[in-house]
């Protein structure tokens, strides 16, 4: 298991990354949208697909694409891995 828990921003997190939502950074209309997809500070979300920029990230079963404009605003902190389900 990795203990590594830095900060990096939802677009530069590699497939397969296990990360929480420590910071949005964009104001109240992009807190706004964000929580109307399901996502806030403290969310979990695991990395699932990437192209360029843009990030599909799932959470509790859904996927949820998010553009590199908003990816690049959403500060993570990367947490170990899921234990095996």
């Amino acid at each position: 298991m990795r203990e590594n828990t830095t900060t990096i921003t939802l677009d530069q997190l590699p497939i397969g990354e296990h990360a929480r939502i420590i910071e949005i950074s964009g104001g109240k209309n992009m807190t706004r949208k964000m929580m109307g997809l399901g996502l806030k500070v403290g969310s979990e979300v695991d990395v699932i697909h990437r192209r360029g920029h843009g990030v599909v990230v799932g959470r509790n079963g859904n996927r949820i694409a998010i553009g590199g404009g908003i990816s690049s605003r959403l500060l993570m902190q990367r947490l170990p891995d899921k234990p095996a389900q």
